[in-house]
């Protein structure tokens, strides 16, 4: 079977890994890794990459991202969602459309916010949700994080449903209480769904049960190529004497003026990685062991 990509709608209750290691078995591959891992409760787009893939995996990891959420009010749990016990409860005001976009508009754009305790974020190797669970809480940094879109769909008393788009590193869970707080209330999610990961917008997904009962050809033809979400970057063909110094780690001449990284393609137009351009140079950065496909 290739390396590639796989869009997986992942199902509600089963872990990142758990899913991951699934789709692994099916596809027979030696490595996979997932780029952006989802809670148990979520569901949603888990982009999955496959043996030499999983080389590309952290350009998927920075790209922004879309879920449908929906926040009780009323009641905050030790976890930010459905999941966690009941830790505190306030009554809810009456919201009316400018309260609700008041509160909206204070949470988007660029902005710092603390992850939770029961995160996988890893305090002395150990992960935080492993110290939530033993009661222990520990001071964590603030991130920068940037909401780039955040949307109310639907508003009940006790109840809102809402769209974010934002960038790498955002709790939902955390944004679901500041939206509370700034509500004058407290809150946790029900229901998270990640619609999108850039640039699979719209990329159909896969479920595990298609995949688990479709033959291997039909497996095959859902694999991505490893190069689908480096389109943003410049493409630099090489010729065959070129690409051969850059496969033994060499930088090359190009006539690409642009800085930063590029997509590699050999003289047949396979993918070969991602290089580094820079004063008329492109130098290897990350090279996969596999053929690919043409620039596009």
């Amino acid at each position: 079977m290739p390396s590639g990509i796989v869009l997986l709608d992942k199902p509600l209750g089963l872990s990142s890994n758990a899913a991951l290691q699934r789709v692994r078995r099916l596809y027979g591959a030696a490595k996979a890794g997932h780029a952006g891992s989802l809670d148990p409760l979520a569901t949603g787009m888990l982009p999955i990459c496959l043996d030499e893939a999983t080389k590309i995996a952290g350009e998927i990891l920075s790209s922004r991202k879309r879920y449908r959420f929906a926040i009780a009010l009323g009641a905050r749990t030790a976890t930010g969602d459905v999941e966690g016990e009941v830790i505190e409860r306030a009554a809810v005001p009456p919201l009316d459309p400018g309260t609700l976009e008041a509160a909206l508009a204070g949470l988007r754009g660029a902005q710092l916010q603390v992850p939770p305790m029961y995160s996988a974020l890893k305090r002395d190797g150990r992960p935080l949700y492993e110290l939530a669970r033993a009661g222990v809480s520990v001071e964590r940094a603030a991130r920068p994080i940037e909401i780039y879109a955040l949307t109310l769909l639907q508003a009940q008393a006790q109840r809102l449903e809402l769209t974010v788009e934002c960038a790498k590193g955002t709790y939902v869970r955390v944004l679901a209480e500041d939206i509370a707080r700034a509500l004058g209330t407290c809150g946790h999610v029900v229901l998270l769904r990640r619609e999108w990961v850039a640039p699979f917008e719209c990329e159909p997904m896969q479920t595990l049960e298609a995949l688990e009962t479709t033959g291997a050809d039909a497996r095959a033809g859902a694999l991505l190529a490893p190069d689908r979400p480096l389109g943003h970057l410049p493409a630099v063909p090489l010729d065959a004497a070129r690409a051969e110094r850059v496969r033994h780690g060499q930088a090359v001449p190009v006539s690409v003026e642009a800085t930063g990284k590029a997509r590699l393609y050999d003289e047949h137009g396979a993918f070969m990685g991602i290089g580094e351009l820079a004063a008329g140079t492109v130098q290897p950065r990350r090279l996969l062991a596999l053929t690919g496909t043409p620039p596009a």
